[in-house]
């Protein structure tokens, strides 16, 4: 079963930056390692929404409208950060193991 994928409020942020420069959701996509096109969308009409307090808003948590999280500790966003690059390492491993496989039938 899948996990959820937390993104970093810098990463959702570079986004909406890249999107608003021109850049194509899939390129955007493949730069910053976004699994789901849908979540880029999101993140883009938060921002033109003027909800940019919800870039730091965990995954299924909801706040009620117009409140943002409390001030996160640094110590919690390295946590979350260091969780991000955890799940980027095993996507790379799965994919070297996957290409290595691919290669030995061949």
């Amino acid at each position: 079963m899948a996990t959820r994928v937390s993104y970093p409020a810098e990463i959702k942020l570079k986004a909406v930056e890249m999107r608003m420069a021109g850049v194509s959701v899939s390129e955007v996509m493949e730069h910053l390692c976004i699994k789901n096109k849908t979540q880029v969308e999101t993140w883009l009409r938060w921002y033109r929404n003027g909800e940019t307090h919800r870039f730091e808003q965990p995954v299924g948590k909801q706040y009620t409208y117009g409140k943002g999280p409390e001030v996160t500790s640094e110590v919690e966003r390295l946590k979350q950060e260091n969780r991000f690059l955890k799940q980027q390492l095993d996507v790379l491993k799965k994919y070297k193991e996957w290409e290595r496989r691919c290669h030995q039938k061949q």
